[in-house]
């Protein structure tokens, strides 16, 4: 069985996640698809402009089949344990073989290249976001500004 694995808030869910759904559905042929959601809370801890039963139940109407909260205490923080979190959750299925995730960019080179870069910051880097987060900086705001 071929089954993959999305990760999405879905906040609101539109038509570019209706692509990607659609696409991998049609392009894979993949026998089920899992994915794995945010709460009523999202990545920057603001509340969901719907909650998670109605966003759920759209992305079900959208050919997903299995619909897995993702904890608030991962849903709400950075993307990297934003990430971790739902990857972790994922393979603790047992059954996803595969994922899938969309981009505004379209340029998997370039997301290949930012990755390595946030997996191998600098220390240059990493000092000045200790010095903004010291400032009083949010996380994202002080990676912004580093």
């Amino acid at each position: 069985m071929s089954i993959l694995g999305i990760v999405a808030e879905f906040n609101p869910f539109h038509n570019g996640h209706q692509y990607l759904i659609n696409t991998v559905k049609e392009k894979y042929n993949f026998d089920a698809i899992v994915c794995v959601m945010s709460g009523n809370f999202t990545q920057r801890g603001e509340p969901a402009i719907c909650n998670k039963w109605a966003r759920a139940e759209m992305a079900l109407n959208a050919g997903v089949d299995l619909v897995i909260e993702l904890p608030f205490c991962f849903a709400t923080r950075s993307a990297y344990y934003f990430a971790k979190g739902a990857i972790e959750l994922l393979e603790l299925t047992k059954v996803v073989t595969h994922i899938a995730f969309g981009s505004e960019m379209g340029d998997i080179e370039q997301l290949k290249d930012i990755a390595r870069l946030l997996n191998e910051e600098p220390d240059d880097y990493k000092k000045l976001l200790k010095k903004q987060l010291n400032k009083g900086f949010s996380y994202p705001m002080a990676r912004s500004i580093a």
